[in-house]
């Protein structure tokens, strides 16, 4: 290391992990820095790049952020694929190996307990949807004479298309709206309670907006879940079995990922 460079710190692992040599952001290469049974996985970054001043301002560039993103999980991805690890946040920089060090002495039985815990184990994704949209309710086509309850002459005309009529088969449609409410979620619930029986551990998150996963479909249900890999065909199995005995619900699976919902140690750096 240089007088301009800090470095740039991935994850947390054994110092025994293995690895082919790789390089990292900005293309540096990747090492580890050994502390008793702990090795941080680091490359060396400049400071006129990434120290705290122009770091911040790089964080605001989307293309600058989306290629340091990428390198930062592919390396952890990598190195996940051959050893247990503690993923760090994105843009965690030390400037010195020393402090990286000291850091590492002070957080030692924080991720010691997070090795232990996801050693062997992998994090899957699983999304499910609605496989397709909801009917849409008849109101909108009822005549305006009929949704106002009149006839003419101001007067509920009380036939097919009077006001009482269209209120009842209303009230039919809310009730069946209701229905399907409670049978998605019954769908939704028993899955994640499938799924949880298998895995080492399940974390539910909120459902993602439309307009940031650019599927139309309702999700009705959005989880991460560490499994153990010796488990990993039984746990998507279940997943796509599950799925398959309600037609009304479309399951997405992604993974094997590294461990990024299971992996917390408390506050960082």
């Amino acid at each position: 290391m240089s007088d301009h460079d800090a470095l740039w710190v991935y994850a947390v692992t054994r110092p025994d992990a293995a690895a082919e040599p790789m390089e990292g952001v900005a293309g540096g290469p990747v090492r580890l820095v050994n502390v008793a049974d702990l090795a941080a996985m680091v490359s060396p970054v400049d400071l006129a790049e990434f120290g705290e001043e122009p770091l911040r301002r790089n964080l605001e560039r989307l293309p600058w952020l989306e290629a340091t993103a990428r390198a930062h999980h592919q390396v952890i991805t990598e190195m996940s694929r051959t050893s247990a690890v503690v993923p760090m946040r994105l843009a965690t920089v030390y400037r010195t190996e020393a402090a990286l060090v000291r850091m590492l002495v002070a957080r030692a039985a924080d991720f010691n307990a997070v090795l232990a815990r996801t050693g062997h184990c992998s994090e899957w994704g699983v999304k499910a949807y609605l496989s397709a949209p909801r009917s849409a309710e008849p109101a909108a086509a009822e005549p305006a004479a009929a949704r106002s309850g009149q006839g003419t002459g101001g007067r509920s005309s009380g036939g097919p298309g009077s006001g009482a009529d269209y209120l009842k088969r209303r009230r039919a449609q809310l009730a069946a709206d209701q229905e399907a409410r409670h049978s998605v979620a019954a769908s939704a619930e028993g899955l994640h309670a499938e799924l949880c029986a298998v895995a080492e551990a399940a974390a539910l998150h909120r459902p993602q907006d439309p307009q940031l996963s650019g599927i139309r479909a309702h999700m009705i249900m959005n989880a991460t879940y560490l499994v153990d890999d010796r488990r990993r065909e039984q746990f998507t199995g279940t997943a796509n079995r599950t799925a398959e005995l309600d037609s009304s619900v479309r399951v997405e699976i992604t993974g094997p990922w590294p461990p990024y919902s299971f992996a917390t140690t408390g506050p960082g750096p």
